[in-house]
């Protein structure tokens, strides 16, 4: 976390949490959820717009990973100051970017290790690394595909609807704050 954000949670210990308006896509990518977007529904509807817009400012994408974490309910949030602005999941937590070496970094450039390896009934592949769980996006199937033939990784078939709570954590900490 930055120590501006501590600093900030510290100044100010009672501020309220923020629920709905970020978004994190199964490619990795953050997106801001404006009001317009929320009023189109909810962030995994399927409607046109609802997920929002990508975000684009490299400065603040990087703030947001560095201060990006879980409760211990598994919601996922960023620390923006001392305002906890929990993220819808499109997918997983984390996204895990295959390298050509078939080493992995998650959508915050962080690196890890592989330890196991999922298919879900949808072809989707999942990895469990030492920094956590997290989607092998569409875009690094091929690099995933070459990493099982190659018996570097040996995948388990797992259904999409045990996977929030096998591996803890929360897609719609909106939905439960909702509720």
């Amino acid at each position: 976390m930055d120590d501006i954000v501590a600093q900030a949670m510290r100044k100010w210990p009672k501020v309220p949490a923020c629920h709905g308006w970020l978004g994190l896509d199964a490619r990795g990518q953050w997106l801001l959820r404006d009001a317009a977007a929320q009023a189109l529904g909810a962030f995994d509807s399927g409607v046109p717009g609802a997920k929002g817009s990508v975000l684009a400012h490299a400065g603040l994408i990087d703030f947001i990973g560095r201060n990006y974490s879980a409760d211990v309910a598994g919601c996922w949030y960023f620390q923006n100051g001392p305002q906890r602005v929990f993220v819808e999941l499109e997918a997983t937590p984390l996204i895990w970017r295959v390298q050509p070496d078939l080493s992995l970094q998650d959508h915050r450039g962080g690196s890890a290790t592989y330890q196991q390896c999922w298919v879900d009934e949808t072809g989707r592949v999942y990895l469990l690394t030492d920094r956590g769980f997290g989607l092998v996006p569409s875009q690094d199937v091929a690099l995933a595909a070459d990493a099982i033939e190659r018996g570097r990784w040996l995948p388990q078939d797992i259904l999409q609807s045990v996977l929030p709570a096998r591996f803890g954590f929360v897609k719609s900490p909106q939905a439960l704050h909702i509720k």
